[in-house]
């Protein structure tokens, strides 16, 4: 399982790795991958609209979800990874056909989320240079292609995602500054808040840890070699830090859309990121939502496509060796789809939807696959992460029937 085959050419086995032989490239580049799958459009959109709606109330929400968040991944993370296996292969061996659902419902929900994330790139095009949204869109998936092609995919693939990382962490702490939010309020109402809006805490954790979120990392790291009961301290190490990057991000726009609404701005509905990023810093601050935006949209172009290529992988013929032309093919399929169709708002919103089940569903299977000895071995996985994990699990999926619920007659109608 490597990712250093060439998009022309059969990828070759990847050489074992272990902890004290792992790169730390490895590492924060499975830990960035994750980070900047959950950055995307949506990300961004939902952190304004929140903060707009709950003030700083909307603190104690990012501290939920980042309990939350830590509950499912590392979980997943360490399951995954001292089994050696990719998840659709741990589900089907606790359910003989569960990891094809599981495989299913990922690709689905990616190739729709991504067609969002590349419109979202054309967007930030559009911002910085004027082009046309298509037009960006179609040059940014280029772009991400281009990453597949190369010699050494995973390798490119690290440090893209690093250093895009690196430039919208950065730029939205700057813009977080210059709205000078209320920091003692913010940091008194995540603790005591004074409205709690359970959406708002499904939506955030759905968006960092949902659908094919999660797998990202754990995928990659697996391509790299890492695995087995060895490599748990390194693979912890960088779920948590995926987690911690995520937050931060998270944090950091919350805080610039709180000093924007706190001095009595108000957001503009139809793009309520922009605004905060325009109100706080001026023309310059829209410009720097540009640059946010697009490296928030084609990072998780390439996060989503290659994760959820990664769930074909060893159940498609030939699949493993033919990889990097899957994620090719699916970063195609979804730029087609934006540019001739464009984003079909109630298909995007249903397969949403159905993409909050993914997290229960397979957060479950995880915790069942962690007391197989036919998946982990002797492997005693810790009955605090057990019971973390259980936790999120019964949440997310009472929480996620209550949208489908509501939510499925109005999309059907």
């Amino acid at each position: 399982m490597s990712t250093t085959g060439t998009a022309a050419t059969p990828a070759t086995p990847a050489t074992p790795t272990t902890p004290r032989t792992a790169p730390l490239r490895v590492l924060a580049g499975a830990a960035f991958l994750m980070a900047t799958s959950a950055i995307g459009p949506g990300f961004l959109t939902q952190t304004a609209v929140f903060t707009a709606q709950l003030g700083a109330s909307f603190g104690f929400a990012i501290l939920i979800s980042v309990l939350f968040d830590l509950g499912a991944q590392l979980n997943i993370w360490r399951v995954l990874t001292v089994s050696g296996r990719r998840a659709q292969d741990v589900a089907n061996l606790v359910v003989p056909g569960l990891g094809h659902v599981l495989a299913v419902l990922v690709v689905l929900g990616g190739l729709a989320f991504n067609v969002g994330n590349v419109a979202g790139a054309g967007l930030g095009l559009n911002v910085l240079f004027g082009l046309d949204v298509r037009t960006g869109a179609v040059l940014s998936a280029a772009l991400a292609i281009g990453l597949f092609i190369v010699k050494e995919a995973g390798r490119a693939m690290d440090r893209f995602t690093v250093a895009l990382g690196f430039v919208m962490v950065g730029l939205s702490a700057y813009v977080a500054w210059v709205s000078a939010p209320p920091l003692g309020d913010a940091v008194l109402r995540s603790v005591v808040p004074e409205h709690i809006a359970p959406l708002s805490i499904i939506t955030i954790v759905g968006g960092t840890v949902g659908g094919y979120i999660t797998f990202a990392g754990a995928h990659r790291l697996l391509d790299a070699g890492l695995s087995g009961p060895e490599s748990l301290r390194a693979v912890t190490r960088s779920a948590t830090s995926a987690i911690v990057i995520a937050s931060v991000m998270r944090i950091v726009l919350f805080l610039g859309a709180l000093g924007v609404v706190s001095h009595g701005l108000a957001l503009d509905p139809q793009n309520p990121p922009a605004s905060v990023f325009r109100h706080a810093a001026g023309d310059v601050g829209y410009r720097v939502f540009g640059v946010v935006m697009w490296a928030a949209a084609i990072t998780s172009v390439v996060g989503s496509a290659y994760t959820s290529v990664s769930f074909l992988r060893g159940l498609l013929p030939r699949a493993e060796e033919r990889w990097s032309w899957l994620v090719i093919g699916f970063i195609v399929l979804s730029t087609a789809v934006f540019v001739t169709v464009g984003r079909p708002v109630k298909v995007l919103v249903f397969v949403g939807a159905l993409n909050g089940l993914i997290l229960p569903l397979s957060l479950g299977t995880m915790l069942v696959a962690s007391r197989r000895r036919a998946v982990v071995g002797d492997y005693r996985h810790s009955m605090a992460l057990t019971a973390g994990g259980a936790v999120v699990t019964i949440a997310m999926a009472w929480l996620s029937v209550q949208t489908l619920v509501h939510e499925l007659p109005a999309l059907t109608r």
